[in-house]
């Protein structure tokens, strides 16, 4: 009997084709899984960020204007008195004045002008900067601030004081009635430390351990007056000092110096700023040794007045 030659058949292939098919499903479900699974992931590490952090506002100025067009003519002719006397050109050129060479004019502007007479001259200078904060959790202002507080301590003029407390100590105010024993135990000292107890007793107008209040200054003090003592000098209103109305804070500086055999050279600065803009009017006399020293109250009086303007321009 002659053998069936094998050949594969309809049952093979339909075989082969069923385990295709299941490892295509297989592998199917394997990635479906996969990625069913990768937005629960994102949502569970996006939960866990939490908000964002608050950004600090930005500061009111974004430009600054041009300085050397921002004194009027006829402030110029009040402040550079000896340009008068100059040639039309050169008197022109005095009004026009020198802008400061600066890389960024949206940052930081200025202006230079000048008038000499053989007698005396005169010096003009703005410089208005505009701060910004490149920290995100602190704001313009807050830096220009940060800025105008290290200007004024290098100009040597103290901040303003801080509120005092609400509750003064008890050692500062005994009473009348009370023994050293009480005065002690209210400083929180024990009864018979002395030594403490007499430093205390001191700074609050205390007599030595036994007696009451003495109401006596210790030795070699002078008590205080409201007039001063008097080896320090009267104040004159026009010492270096703190500035009110004028911008957010202010202050204005004064020096007097010599110069050459007989000279002397007054400089007032006027400094304030106004949200995160900084503004310097510095006003410059000097006399040879034929005149006398340039007056104070007329140059702070002056560099006053073109603060007062440019606060003004800047609120325009």
């Amino acid at each position: 009997m002659q053998r069936k030659r094998y050949t594969p058949g309809r049952t093979g292939s339909t075989a082969r084709t069923a385990v295709v098919l299941t490892l295509g499903l297989g592998l199917g479900i394997g990635l479906t899984g996969c990625s069913s699974g990768t937005p629960a992931d994102d949502i569970a590490v996006d939960a866990k960020a939490g908000p964002a952090a608050p950004v600090a506002p930005p500061g009111r100025y974004r430009t600054l204007f041009e300085p050397c067009g921002a004194v009027p003519q006829a402030t110029l002719k009040d402040l550079l008195p000896g340009a008068a006397a100059l040639a039309d050109p050169e008197r022109d050129k005095a009004y026009r004045g020198v802008a400061s060479v600066t890389y960024d004019t949206d940052r930081r502007v200025g202006c230079t002008w000048k008038a000499d007479t053989p007698d005396i001259s005169h010096r003009l200078a703005l410089d208005i900067e505009r701060v910004v904060s490149y920290d995100t959790a602190v704001s313009d202002d807050d830096r220009a601030q940060e800025v105008f507080v290290r200007k004024q301590l290098a100009a040597g003029i103290p901040l303003p004081p801080t509120a005092p407390p609400t509750t003064a100590p008890a050692t500062t105010t005994p009473s009348a009635t009370a023994t050293p024993q009480s005065t002690s135990a209210a400083g929180g000292l024990p009864p018979g430390a002395t030594q403490g107890a007499s430093a205390g007793a001191a700074s609050a107008g205390a007599g030595k351990p036994g007696e009451g209040p003495s109401g006596k200054p210790p030795a070699g003090t002078t008590p205080p007056s409201s007039g001063g003592t008097p080896s320090d000098p009267s104040p004159t209103g026009l010492e270096p000092r703190v500035l009110e109305g004028l911008g957010n804070v202010a202050y204005l500086d004064d020096t007097l110096s010599t110069v050459g055999a007989n000279g002397h050279q007054r400089a007032v600065s006027v400094v304030f700023r106004t949200s995160n803009v900084i503004v310097t009017v510095s006003y410059r006399e000097q006399t040879d040794g034929s005149a006398e020293a340039p007056d104070s109250t007329e140059l702070q009086e002056k560099a006053r007045n073109l603060a007062r303007l440019l606060a003004e321009r800047l609120e325009e």
